[in-house]
């Protein structure tokens, strides 16, 4: 299967809700590389690759977010894949 990359902005109260660990917790459970971090705006910055499916999966997650988060915009831009990362990380 063809896999993607998506660049995803997260708005919201999403920052000092432990949304990154969940994020990280999340990608690493549906199967999806890349990377998630805080922005100095109050955003959350992610980068996801796998298939359609995961990608699916870990977008609806985004627009749920962490128990404590209250999400407002989830923006995404299809990239190309590279295929750099491993496994799915926190970022700083």
């Amino acid at each position: 299967m063809e896999k993607r990359r998506v660049h995803v902005w997260i708005s919201g109260r999403v920052q000092g809700v432990f949304f990154r660990a969940y994020t990280r917790d999340a990608g690493r459970s549906i199967g999806v590389t890349g990377w998630v971090r805080n922005l100095p705006d109050g955003r959350v910055e992610a980068v996801f690759e796998g298939d359609e499916e995961k990608l699916k999966k870990m977008i609806a997650w985004c627009h749920r977010g962490s128990p404590l988060s209250r999400v407002e915009l989830v923006d995404t831009r299809d990239e190309t894949c590279t295929g750099e990362f491993e496994t799915f990380t926190i970022a700083y």
